[in-house]
């Protein structure tokens, strides 16, 4: 049961435990944090370190049903013991059958075994019935991969439905607006150093606004791949030399105009010891911070919010690239006043965005939709016409309207007369009306 199908109806109790789970191309994450408060923390793979990566990886071993995954997958698989399969989601979105010793395996099926073994990781934490929701997270969140994830997690009998899916960028916003407010009153700006890129990623937002729009911008810059950089000390340090060099001249355009409060630095290529001109540029009246879990902190963060909202999160929208960027809602009447009711709220995800409904049509041969954009345009006013409905008595025609949207510009509506009861039979007529928004 995915993000938009089931909601915190009630608030949960401080034992519960918030799961945010990264999975990225190459390795997953798995964060938790506990309902009544308290910072998220990550799971590490070795005991007291900070090895927060689990290689996305499985290993059938050779001539038995027997699996193995993460590191230890890569082990065998390293001992030549068994079949190594990596880049599961990868697979699963490119629906690649994965064929091992003359047997064919369904990848999503595949994932769902990766995703249960390392939910195992918890066991530790606490016992799988205090799972009061996971968050998973990734790049490039989309409606395939939120289906991908959807079919995963079905099958694996966990003790919550409360199952939600957010992108990347989606995770910075909560992780930032969860931190100390002077950390993120101006601009914040991520780095994430992975293989042979830099995703850049600006936070800012609009305080004219009400709520405040919160927009975060995107880019991706070539860089030298992590893992050609040389064992050799000699060669490593004229590599090293060239990045630094080259990361602070990227810092300095990106930077150029901006006021920017923050700086994180993710990813392992980040590691290495190469930051020197560019993290004093970094550092000139800006906090930076430097690490790899942001994601699945921030996934913690998003399902603490959905639980208790906050401050912050009660006067803040994320209005992300995949957002739908306008309250969409229709004028009806309740007892006897003329009232709004909300349709579609700004700041879903538009694959995520569904509403059904049934409502009494009190008189003419339609109705009225109303968009209220959160970038301070007019509010627009759209009549939907009824054609042909049969002619009943006022408030005898009920409708049922499916509201979603076949893209981030469109919304969609669904209309069928269900008529009134045996009193007026429903006609099975049906009306399709796309608002551009």
């Amino acid at each position: 049961m995915l993000a938009g199908k089931l909601g915190f109806l009630d608030k949960l109790s401080g034992d519960k435990v918030f799961v945010g789970y990264d999975l990225c191309r190459r390795y997953a994450q798995i964060s938790y944090c506990f309902a009544g408060g308290g910072q998220p923390e990550t799971i590490s793979t070795v005991a007291g370190g900070e090895n927060y990566n689990i290689p996305l990886a499985l290993c059938k071993r050779r001539g038995v049903n027997q699996w193995f995954y993460g590191k230890e997958a890569c082990r065998y698989a390293q001992e030549g013991d068994g079949t190594l399969v990596e880049n599961l989601l990868e697979l699963a979105r490119d629906k690649e059958r994965v064929s091992i010793e003359g047997e064919e395996f369904e990848p999503v099926a595949l994932l769902a075994l990766f995703i249960k073994r390392s939910l195992s990781l918890l066991s530790g934490i606490c016992p799988q019935e205090r799972i009061g929701g996971i968050m998973f997270t990734c790049d490039g969140m989309d409606r395939e991969t939120l289906e991908i994830i959807d079919r995963a997690v079905s099958g694996l009998g966990l003790k919550t439905q409360n199952i939600f899916c957010q992108g990347h960028v989606e995770s910075i916003y909560y992780y930032n607006i969860s931190q100390q407010p002077q950390l993120w009153n101006h601009q914040v700006l991520v780095c994430d150093y992975q293989e042979d890129r830099i995703r850049i990623y600006l936070m800012e937002r609009n305080l004219k606004t009400s709520p405040v729009v919160v927009l975060i911008g995107e880019d991706m810059y070539p860089f030298r791949a992590v893992l050609s950089i040389p064992v050799q000390e000699d060669q490593r340090q004229e590599v090293f030399q060239g990045m630094d060099r080259e990361f602070l001249e990227l810092m300095q355009r990106v930077c150029e105009g901006r006021l920017i409060s923050s700086v994180y630095l993710l990813g392992d290529g980040f590691r290495g010891e190469w930051l020197n001109d560019s993290l004093v540029f970094l550092c000139r009246n800006r906090r930076v911070f430097q690490g790899n879990n942001l994601f699945s902190k921030g996934a913690c963060y998003s399902l603490t919010e959905k639980n208790n909202p906050s401050e912050a999160g009660k006067s803040h929208v994320f209005l992300g690239s995949d957002k739908l960027k306008a309250n969409i809602g229709m004028r009806v009447l309740r007892r006897g006043a003329d009232s709004y009711f909300a349709l579609l709220d700004a700041g879903t995800s538009w694959f995520e965005a569904r509403r059904e409904l049934d409502f009494l049509l009190e008189s003419g041969c339609g109705f009225t939709v109303l968009i209220t954009p959160l970038n301070g345009r007019e509010v627009r006013t759209v009549e939907i016409r009824l054609e042909g409905i049969p002619e009943r008595p006022e408030g005898t025609t009920r409708l049922r309207l499916a509201a979603d949207m076949p893209d981030v510009c469109s919304v969609r509506l669904c209309i069928e007369d269900m008529g009134f009861g045996e009193i007026f039979p429903a006609s099975g007529m049906q009306w399709t009306e796309t608002l551009e928004v």
